[in-house]
């Protein structure tokens, strides 16, 4: 049975290791959102860093998740001092299961106060694409995904919650999903 996978990527107003209030305020609920995230009902598995720290995400080991990349449009720093990006890259059973996670609880309440730490996006932040089972996506997947949504809309190859499509490329409409739910803009 196909999976889908998930990449979110926002550019931060300031670097992972900005020691301002707001930066370790980002960091310390983005720490309690994951916990979260992985005991919802429907989370597969997502990629984390070998021995990984904050801000260590270019020079990461992500094992099969593949080398750590980033859409065209980043232009901040890469290295540990500079980097002010938030990405995930994750796999679900179904978009129902992943609209729920995202949309509430303690994940809902920081998108509620995203443009406190992030920039506000001249791109989408997030993409969706289907896998077979048993495969792991790469975060260049992930980039490329989105790009394509960003050139190209919503389409089977890369989609979003309110434009969705089922594994076999149909468009599909999930009970609080779709054009007439937009709830996050």
């Amino acid at each position: 049975m196909p999976h889908v996978a998930l990449y979110t990527f926002g550019v931060l107003k300031s670097p992972l290791a900005d020691p301002a209030p707001l930066t370790r305020e980002f960091y310390d609920i983005g720490e309690a959102v994951y916990r979260k995230i992985i005991q919802h009902p429907g989370y597969l598995a997502r990629a984390e860093p070998a021995g990984g720290d904050r801000g260590m995400l270019f020079e990461a080991d992500w094992g099969a998740w593949g080398e750590f990349a980033v859409p065209a449009w980043y232009g901040k720093g890469r290295t540990a001092e500079t980097t002010a990006l938030a990405t995930t890259l994750s796999l679900w059973t179904d978009l129902r299961s992943a609209f729920d996670a995202v949309y509430t609880g303690l994940h809902r309440e920081a998108l509620n106060r995203r443009y406190d730490w992030f920039e506000r996006p001249g791109h989408p932040n997030y993409v969706f694409w289907w896998v077979t089972d048993g495969a792991i996506p790469t975060w260049r997947d992930g980039v490329s995904r989105l790009e394509h949504l960003h050139d190209h809309g919503s389409a089977p190859h890369a989609f979003t919650f309110h434009h969705s499509f089922a594994p076999e490329g149909t468009p599909t409409t999930i009970k609080g999903i779709g054009p007439q739910s937009d709830q996050v803009r």
